[in-house]
């Protein structure tokens, strides 16, 4: 393959694809540049179809190697692990956009692999990867409906930036990325400061326009290099057997559809296809051995009969209208013994959150390419087999869960009390419970009344909602709240967070080729009375923060000393420090800027503990009266320690009101005198005066 570069500005840097230097042996590879971060991305394929499989064998990596940023790996193996929460989160932007673009019924095995090789901390590799792994797939021999790209864009001082800085993110009101085809906005994903509908839509529409030029860059690569693409098997169709089963069916089906309860609709639409094949077999006993083929000719009819009734009849699987939300119920103080804790049940989605509150130790250690760093608040979303009433094994975090918690997070988030002022580690997990729609949004509301409920300063009180497109020709329907079923059978999934005021966080994946901005806005509308008729039901449970914390969580107090002192607290080998805990129980941390944090659910030790560390770092004050013990004596005056471990000079003139020959003959070691403290000098030099304590004391005498 001969070498080709091309390049384009994309936002404030240029972009540059090349090819034809690098890993040649893939089935597609290109190198992506912006600025002086480097991702190599590759796409190679199966050579036969995996027997057995009903889906689409697509796999998606995305990997940073320490090296990029000149870092070596911590641990004990010094070598890259498994991918982190972010490397994951990367993966599923990649992947989310293209997947709905390969051949429904491809089999073959796709792998796609992005590698960070290179990063100067200014400009994000996940766009450079989004971008390489379209390009590496459209040179590749697999079908594929693209290309797409993605980039990110934030509103800083109301103006939108493409593809900002990380500067410049962490000022933005919103930051968003989007993926997209020339045709269509494929995928958003991102968080705002409350932000309003229409800045998203503008922002959304802002990055669909700066990824055109960089497609058509993957368009003339492809031209000059791109591979001969495979032809895709179309999917089988018996029309004779097809509407056979469409007689036999859908009236049984559409019946089935209605029925309101997860449970009961399920096994009525599997009667009614069970019914459809035994009469089949009935005419004809061949039938008997084409199952499966029958089995998608009824999935096909069961997915138009109810998307005909949404769109025709406006009337969902469950009866509701399109902007009809279920049934909500706020449970408070479900579990007595932790920091927090409230159940949110929306219809058939049920989530528990549980709010914990810790100290600065308990905080989460982040080590990445962008450094290592230390963050106060985590979200943890599980969603356990029985919420879907399956039986099967848990095998650790999945990607869907990283992600879907990572969403909440985003969306609670924005609501929480500055660090400086609730110097708490805040956790809430999130045990999805019942699962028919969406429980990452589930997992928003009930952790907002989590944290109220643990007393917890936050700004608002925040919720979330998802809603669905199903659209047929010209006609289309916007729901609120959707099932299930309808966002396996739907257009689009959308999940919008955020208070009364505007959005925190949303989440958009389109599965058709084309979202008009009149349906995108009018969806956004939707979702704005949804998450209105939301928070309205969180407030009867609880609507603003308790005003005090939980009394199992830990009461935290905060001082400042001089960092001088800070060996004094800490002491030789972490002696006195570890004296303090064990005295009184409480947790003690200390910083580089002298702030000490005391931690205990216990009132009483939070203050002995306190008392311990002030009288251990307290400073001279210049005025002041000390009972103090006379340590030295010297030929020009007696040093006195009047805090522990701290020592001041009287001078010789100061002993007494009149002269004074030897040290000796007012003062010897070991005596406990009352001393003033007239100055501290630059260096921290203490003066001490008798005389004058003495005189204070005759004054106060008369």
């Amino acid at each position: 393959m001969v070498p080709m570069t091309l390049e384009t500005q994309y936002g404030t840097e240029k972009i540059i694809i090349e090819t034809g230097r690098l890993a040649k042996q893939a089935g597609g590879s290109v190198l992506v540049t912006m600025g002086e971060t480097v991702v190599l991305v590759t796409t190679c394929g199966g050579a036969a179809p995996r027997a057995g499989f009903d889906f689409l064998p697509l796999t998606v990596e995305y990997r940073e190697k320490a090296y990029a940023a000149g870092k070596i790996p911590g641990g004990y193996f010094k070598r890259e692990a498994r991918p982190g929460e972010w490397e994951i989160l990367n993966a599923r932007l990649i992947d989310r956009p293209m997947r709905p673009l390969f051949p429904k019924s491809w089999r073959k095995e796709i792998q796609v692999i992005a590698t960070v090789i290179s990063f100067d901390q200014k400009n994000d590799p996940a766009i450079c990867a989004m971008v390489g792994a379209s390009a590496a797939t459209h040179l590749s021999d697999i079908p594929f409906a693209g290309p797409v790209a993605g980039c990110r864009v934030a509103l800083v001082n109301g103006e939108y930036i493409v593809n900002p800085t990380y500067a410049q993110v962490e000022n933005a009101k919103l930051s968003v990325i989007v993926a997209a085809s020339e045709a269509a906005v494929m995928m958003v994903e991102g968080e705002g400061k409350e932000a309003s509908e229409q800045e998203m839509v503008d922002a959304i529409y802002t990055a669909h326009e700066a990824i055109k030029p960089v497609l058509v860059l993957q368009e003339q690569l492809r031209a000059k290099l791109g591979k001969a693409k495979q032809a895709a098997e179309p999917e089988s169709l018996d029309i004779d057997l097809f509407h056979k089963v469409i007689d036999l069916s859908v009236d049984q089906l559409a019946d089935a559809a209605q029925i309101k309860n997860k449970a009961a609709r399920k096994a009525g639409i599997s009667a009614a296809k069970k019914a459809t094949f035994e009469a089949l077999i009935a005419e004809d006993a061949a039938y008997a051995d084409r199952d499966k083929e029958i089995g998608k000719y009824l999935d096909r009819v069961l997915r138009d009969v109810i998307r005909t009734q949404v769109v025709e009849d406006r009337i969902r699987i469950d009866g509701r209208s399109p902007a009809d939300v279920r049934k909500i119920t706020c449970e408070l103080d479900v579990l007595p013994r932790t920091h927090g804790s409230a159940v949110f049940t929306r219809g058939e989605t049920q989530a528990l959150g549980v709010v914990t509150l810790g100290t600065r130790r308990d905080e989460q250690r982040i080590d990445n390419l962008l450094g290592d760093k230390f963050v106060p608040f985590i979200l943890h979303y599980n969603f356990p087999p029985f919420s879907v009433g399956e039986a099967r094994p848990i095998r650790g975090t999945s990607r869907r869960e990283i992600g879907h918690g990572t969403l909440a997070k985003r969306g609670v988030e924005g609501i929480l009390p500055a660090h400086e002022d609730f110097s708490y580690t805040i956790r809430i997990v999130s045990e999805v419970l019942e699962s028919n729609g969406s429980s990452s949004m589930a997992t928003v509301c009930a952790s907002s009344l989590a944290l109220m409920q643990a007393g917890v300063p936050v700004k608002k009180p925040v919720a979330g909602i998802a809603m669905g497109l199903i659209q047929e020709g010209e006609q289309y329907a916007i729901l609120s709240d959707i099932l299930g079923d309808e966002d396996h059978l739907g257009d689009m999934d959308f999940k919008v967070v955020g208070t009364a005021e505007g959005i925190t966080a949303l989440q958009m994946d389109i599965k058709i080729k084309g979202l008009p901005r009149k349906v995108l806005i009018q969806a956004l509308e939707q979702a704005r009375d949804g998450r209105l008729h939301i928070l309205g039901e969180m407030a009867k449970a609880i609507e603003a923060p308790r005003d005090d914390l939980s009394a199992h969580a830990p009461r935290i107090t905060s001082i400042h000393i001089n960092p001088d002192r800070i060996r004094d607290i800490i002491g030789p080998g972490g002696k006195t420090i570890r004296g303090i805990t064990e005295a009184t129980g409480c947790s003690i941390d200390v910083d580089d800027t002298g702030k000490v944090t005391i931690a205990s659910p216990d009132n009483e030790a939070a203050k002995r503990a306190l008392q311990i560390v002030e009288s251990l770092t307290e400073e001279a004050e210049v005025g002041r009266i000390y009972h103090g013990t006379v340590r030295k004596v010297v030929d020009f005056g007696a040093f006195v320690e009047i805090l522990p471990g701290t020592d001041g000079l009287v001078h010789i003139s100061e002993l007494a009101d009149h002269r004074v020959d030897r040290v000796e003959d007012v003062v010897a070691e070991g005596d406990e005198i009352d001393v003033k403290c007239i100055g501290v000098d630059r260096n921290g030099k203490i003066r001490l005066s008798l005389r004058a304590a003495l005189a204070d004391a005759e004054g106060a005498g008369e």
